[in-house]
């Protein structure tokens, strides 16, 4: 039997699709750029929305309203609470990718962010983890030295885990260099007796807070004071020249309600230019953990023989955060009282910034919007795969594909069938990802064929695809309430509006958003965030 490859998946939180270096951006990560490189860049890569949808699609390989993601946790509605496919963990429905490799001999852990349950008997060490190291909510401070936040937000001593007791960081923590020396420590400690392992690296950088170190935010000082829009046509070029994006691409305008960097005042603009600086850093920061993560898998031997993925979990975030739900006033009261958003601070372990919409468009860009919207600025993310079974390597991909592709994929790889409907006694859903692994082998041009749809929706936000069409339902303000229809091939940036020129193509990608609900349980609810 052939050796059985080894799998290490990193995910980073809100990584927009043009940060890497190989991808568009001008941040320093040349150990990302290596990897992304060597292996396939996917320009066609999708996620879920926003965070634990999509881990939840990750880790099961179906869609995140059947696994019990279907709106984030914190914002669930009374009617969408307790439901079908929202109980906000993982469900009993569905068996997780680490359950199967671990019954078929893998070793699997993980470190970092999980955002698919709060209890112990939902932690990853209750899903299949052999050893884990886990922040459980979506956000927190990336300094275990930050202030402690109060009334709305979790304990601070249950937010974190090491397999399945409660654990509190140690006061030097920071969020990326922990998980990754973590991670490090499990794979050193564990057997060995040949089996290969399954790592999940789960970064919760650059999810705001934006807190880096401040050596690495000084080597961006003064980079991005020229405001987002010039960020965003520097990044566009590049794309271009990279074989990334159309030369003739047309990118959607940027839409925001925050103030344009021509209205604001010079103060504004320091601050603005800061926060970015500051997100710059910590994504420079995640490149050289994976730099040391990289580096140990060589020297003990194990690198030539492990399948790396790495994406963003979904598109930059770019939410006005005084606007979400999940804090409201709780989150704003606390850090007015107890953190320092002087312009000096900003980025220090007693600051709590974000950077907007606009910074955000920078990133997302051609793309229509960001985190949390249905649009591709929302769901198309940055994304490759390198390792040694794949034909395709050294290239850029094109095809269609979505984080419930993962799980198959990797099952494909290890020789691992799903159980379909039953496992552990239990009855469980099947996988609607496909396996990738004849498109990575070059056996075939795509991942999907046209007679499969996918659909997309959270917070009342709505899409549904079906080869390079997709039909896009997005409410006020940020669209017409309307179904929109765009051609993706033609128009990535969904800038020209098609339902009037083509009733009957609409109507039958309506007809797969009806069959979608149908099959996975939708409940759609508005929130505003």
């Amino acid at each position: 039997m052939a050796k059985r490859p080894n799998f290490l998946v990193i995910v980073a939180d809100d990584l927009g699709f043009s940060d890497l270096g190989a991808f568009g951006g001008e941040i320093r990560t040349p150990r990302l750029d290596a990897l992304a490189r060597q292996g396939l860049r996917l320009t066609d890569f999708h996620t879920a929305p926003a965070c634990s949808p999509t881990r939840a699609m990750l880790l099961t390989g179906t869609d995140h309203h059947i696994a019990g993601l279907g709106t984030l946790d914190e914002v669930a509605s009374r009617s969408q609470r307790g439901q079908p496919g929202y109980e906000g963990y993982l469900n009993e429905r569905v068996v997780t990718v680490t359950e199967l490799l671990r019954e078929a001999g893998y070793a699997t852990l993980m470190a970092g962010k999980w955002h698919l349950g709060m209890a112990l008997e939902t932690s990853p060490h209750a899903r299949g983890f052999d050893r884990s190291f886990a922040l459980l909510p979506g956000a927190a401070n990336h300094y275990a030295s930050s202030p402690r936040a109060g009334t709305g937000f979790p304990r601070q001593d249950m937010l974190y885990t090491e397999d399945a007791q409660f654990v509190e960081p140690p006061d030097d923590f920071y969020t990326s260099d922990g998980f990754t020396t973590k991670l490090i420590d499990y794979l050193e400690a564990r057997p060995k007796d040949g089996a290969p392992f399954f790592a999940y690296l789960a970064f919760s950088a650059p999810h705001w807070p934006l807190q880096a170190p401040d050596d690495l935010i000084a080597g961006y000082r003064g980079r991005y004071d020229e405001g987002p829009d010039a960020l965003r046509a520097e990044r566009l070029k590049r794309l271009i020249e990279l074989g990334l994006c159309a030369p003739d691409v047309v990118p959607h305008p940027v839409s925001a309600r925050s103030k344009s960097w021509a209205e604001m005042t010079d103060a504004e603009r320091a601050v603005s230019a800061r926060t970015m600086e500051v997100y710059a850093a910590m994504v420079e920061r995640i490149d050289w953990n994976v730099g040391r993560l990289v580096d140990h898998l060589r020297a003990a031997g194990d690198l030539d023989d492990t399948v790396i993925v790495f994406l963003s979990d979904n598109g930059a975030e770019g939410a006005l955060i005084e606007a979400v739900p999940v804090f409201g006033p709780y989150l704003m009261e606390f850090i007015h009282q107890h953190y320092d958003n002087r312009l000096e601070n900003i980025g220090r372990p007693n600051s709590y910034v974000w950077y907007g919409p606009r910074w955000a468009q920078a990133a997302t860009a051609p793309s229509r919007l960001y985190k949390t919207h249905t649009a591709e600025g929302g769901i198309r993310v940055v994304a490759f795969l390198n390792g040694a079974p794949f034909a395709r390597q050294a290239q850029i991909g094109g095809a269609f594909a979505t984080a419930m592709d993962l799980a198959p994929t990797l099952l494909d790889l290890a020789g691992v069938d799903h159980p379909g409907r039953s496992w552990g006694g239990r009855p469980i859903e099947p996988m609607r990802g496909r396996s990738m692994l004849p498109y990575l082998r070059g056996e075939a041009e795509a991942v999907h064929n046209e007679d499969v749809a996918t659909g997309w929706e959270l917070f009342g936000r709505c899409a549904i695809r079906r080869g390079d069409w997709k039909a896009l339902l997005l409410p006020p303000p940020d669209g017409p309430g309307n179904w929109q229809l765009y051609n993706l091939a033609e128009d990535p940036g969904e800038t020209r509006d098609l339902a009037a020129a083509e009733p009957a193509r609409l109507a039958g990608l309506i007809a797969d958003w009806n069959t979608y609900v149908e099959e996975t349980g939708v409940l759609i609810v508005n929130v505003a965030t």
